[in-house]
């Protein structure tokens, strides 16, 4: 029989032979249940794992333990969504790949746009006042935006010395 779902695997593209194989105790599943349960793995965070895995990645025992839960509850007919709170009741947030867009995660997938609009803002006002002021030929602006008449001495009398 492990054969016949080999042969039904590479026949529809390999999808589940990539996939792990489930432990001695896990429910076998049906092709559309197996790619279901690989995409919520893949969305399911390893808690043990620092390099932020997904447990269908992962060899830590934890996660195989989370992806016969799984298949378990896929084998049951949960939905995602029950299953994904499953393990956020369980875990926490942090084993979930794509956070919820509610409540204080929401900080989360704002804080990003913020920042850049903050940042647009701030070079936005820093360009706006760097630009040089335009001065008369012969009497330049000094720093506190008033004609220096000292500078302008020096600038005529430079021209003048170069004149003749």
């Amino acid at each position: 029989m492990r054969r016949e779902l080999l042969l039904a695997a590479a026949l529809l593209g390999g999808a589940l032979a990539a996939a792990p194989t489930p432990a001695t105790g896990a429910p076998v599943l049906t092709p559309a249940q197996e790619a279901r349960a690989l995409a919520i793995e893949k969305n399911l965070r390893c808690p043990l794992c620092d390099t932020g895995e997904s447990i269908a990645d992962s060899r830590s025992a934890i996660s195989g333990k989370m992806r016969e839960s799984v298949r378990e509850q896929v084998a049951a007919g949960r939905g995602d969504t029950d299953i994904y709170v499953y393990f956020s009741q369980r875990y926490g947030n942090f084993v979930l790949l794509d956070p919820p867009k509610s409540g204080r995660n929401l900080l989360l997938w704002g804080a990003p746009l913020a920042a850049l609009a903050v940042g647009g803002g701030m070079l936005w006002a820093f360009l706006r006042r760097s630009r040089p002021a335009k001065a008369l030929p012969d009497e330049p602006l000094n720093d506190a935006g008033g004609f220096d008449p000292y500078l302008a001495q020096v600038q005529r009398d430079t021209r003048k010395g170069g004149e003749a």
